[in-house]
């Protein structure tokens, strides 16, 4: 590696029970993988000795931290314990809270497995735990023995999604399909179900539940007719992304019904404009591009905050994608099967490659039966390795707020991507807002609040159910579509007037937010001068669009709140002048 501590201080001795706490960390992180996009996945474990009391993991975006969790379930066990995490602190609070939680709990020793790859938050909270006098020690860096490569790999597989979108520009991608023994994803009459066994399908079931997007080309569509849904009651519902330049689709296909999760169709800038609004009509989300190429969705998804996204194309599909290296990862079922045909297609098209030279090797490979087929997977591009640019020890890490006269003219903010993640309705700030009993009603953050308004007063059992359910929702993002699900679904059951009040509701909600968590409005402050604008490339109400053709309401709610709470401090200021000068 290029960056060593060595020089600075002694290397440690990692012990066996220092690698086994670290493996379990990143087994603990790892139960939430496909729920905390865009957020990484986060594990904590509280161990005195080789006795683990606590644990804890991020469950998902906009919810409470691994590290709280389990500071909160060890209470007087873990003074003097040690903390080990898989990946750095690192969150969209805009606060230390992962970090004052150990602190304050009085934990002796931190591990941690990975410095955390995003630059705003890289090496903060390895000082700010050093300088509260807590011995921190970096697998890799403080620990380099061979104790540690298997606990060290376990937290780069972890989060490996993560390390890939930062190093590459783009949300890890994997590629799965299921061929016969002789290469075949169909028969020559294009018949494909079923190549793999049921056992092979939970698996996939599983993998797309972890995935933020499921992409396919229109042949698949047309020929297969799926679904794409994980076969789950609630939890993580991921995308479902069709690429069709011509849209030469099915009037009626399951990918259509959008109660079984969000559909979006890209395609071609002008492609078939009727059909363009026959599925914008069925609540299908259609994005057009200059040139409709992997490489541009794929840059697309990473604007829109994707993690991983699950590649089920057929070969025309995955070979350009292949060629234009935005596949990462290659998982593969291999049915013990023969079906045979010249014409059958195989998994991968044409790549353009005459030797066997040429051929791409995986790295990383493994093997494991499943029921009657053979999984094999591998990495077509090595986990980066983002050791290399993070700063030296003695170095101090970027500050997450700015100063006014530092402040750029524009602050985007949309997910934990950049220092202004805690702006977001989906920040984990839960807040107080008086109900119409007029008591206060505590609700998980202002995503919550906000789905739940939408049915606030219908007389109606379904729309108080839902009301009760988004409440109880572990995360905003589960808030968001249970109220989405039931306003697509039956949107009588929606409030009279919503959409010309909804402004008023957010705005509600955020000025509480901001009124309730002072380290909340010092961060709005500290924008003053600038414009604020919701980095959102899909929801143009909300949001700024891709090229600021979004209208961009919640930026808007942020200065005006930004301007009324700057108002009443100057106001507050000059009445407490006032009252010294009179006491003088």
């Amino acid at each position: 590696m290029a960056f060593c501590i060595k020089n600075l201080m002694p290397l440690v001795t990692c012990s066996s029970v220092d690698s086994g706490h670290m493996l379990r960390a990143a087994e603990v992180a790892d139960k939430s993988a496909g729920y905390t996009a865009p957020h990484p996945n986060a594990g904590c474990v509280i161990a005195r000795g080789s006795k683990v009391v606590a644990e804890g993991f991020l469950y998902g975006q906009g919810t409470r931290a691994a590290e709280i969790k389990a500071v909160e379930q060890a209470k007087e066990l873990a003074k003097g314990s040690t903390a080990y995490v898989n990946l750095e602190p690192g969150d969209c609070h805009g606060d230390d809270s992962s970090v004052n939680a150990l602190i304050q709990a009085g934990v002796s020793k931190v591990v941690v497995g990975l410095r955390h790859p995003l630059k705003h938050f890289r090496g903060k909270a390895i000082k700010a735990l050093r300088d509260a006098r807590i011995e921190v020690n970096v697998l890799g860096e403080d620990l380099q023995n061979r104790n540690i490569q298997e606990a060290l790999r376990a937290c780069q597989l972890v989060n490996a999604p993560l390390l890939y979108r930062e190093a590459c520009r783009i949300p890890f991608s994997v590629l799965k399909y299921a061929m016969t023994l002789d290469g075949k994803i169909a028969a020559s009459t294009g018949h494909a179900a079923w190549v793999s066994s049921k056992t092979s399908r939970k698996r996939v079931f599983e993998a797309r539940s972890r995935s933020d997007a499921i992409v396919v080309g229109g042949n698949t569509v047309r020929r297969d007719n799926p679904r794409l849904t994980t076969r789950q009651e609630g939890g993580h519902l991921p995308a479902r992304i069709v690429m069709s330049r011509s849209l030469k689709l099915p009037e009626d296909a399951n990918l259509w019904d959008i109660s079984a999760g969000h559909t979006i169709v890209v395609t071609q800038h002008g492609a078939n404009r009727t059909f363009q609004q026959r599925l914008a009509r069925k609540g299908v989300e259609v994005v057009e591009f200059d040139m409709l190429t992997p490489k541009a969705v794929m840059e697309y998804c990473y604007d829109r905050g994707f993690l991983c996204v699950l590649w089920e194309c057929g070969g025309s599909l995955s070979a350009p994608a292949i060629e234009s290296a935005v596949i990462h990862k290659v998982i593969a079922f291999i049915a013990p099967k023969i079906i045979g045909g010249v014409t059958a297609p195989g998994p991968v098209g044409d790549l353009g490659m005459v030797e066997m030279t040429q051929a791409l090797n995986l790295s990383d490979v493994s093997f494991e039966q499943i029921g009657p087929d053979m999984l094999i997977s591998g990495y077509l591009h090595p986990i980066p390795d983002l050791m290399p640019i993070i700063p030296a020890m003695e170095a101090s890490a970027p500050e997450l707020m700015l100063s006014a006269s530092d402040a750029p003219n524009i602050i985007s903010f949309y997910k934990a991507w950049n220092a202004y993640g805690a702006f977001s309705n989906f920040s984990p700030h839960p807040i107080k807002m008086i109900s119409k009993r007029g008591d206060y009603v505590t609700w998980k953050s202002v995503e919550h609040y906000y789905q739940a308004q939408k049915f606030e007063g219908v007389q109606d059992f379904l729309a108080q159910e839902c009301i009760e359910r988004i409440k109880s929702a572990e995360s905003p993002e589960e808030a968001a579509r249970i109220g989405r699900t039931l306003e697509r679904q039956r949107p009588e059951l929606v409030r009279d007037k919503w959409e010309s009040v909804k402004i008023d509701v957010m705005y509600g909600a955020l000025k509480c937010k901001f009124s309730m968590y002072p380290h909340l409005s010092s961060l709005l402050f500290s924008t003053a001068g600038s414009i604020l604008v919701e980095a959102s490339p899909h929801d143009l109400f909300w949001g700024g669009g891709q090229e600021g053709e979004g209208l961009n309401h919640l930026g808007r709610l942020l200065m005006r709140i930004r301007a009324e709470l700057l108002e009443d401090d100057s106001g507050s200021s000059r009445i407490n002048l006032s009252t010294r000068s009179s006491i003088v």
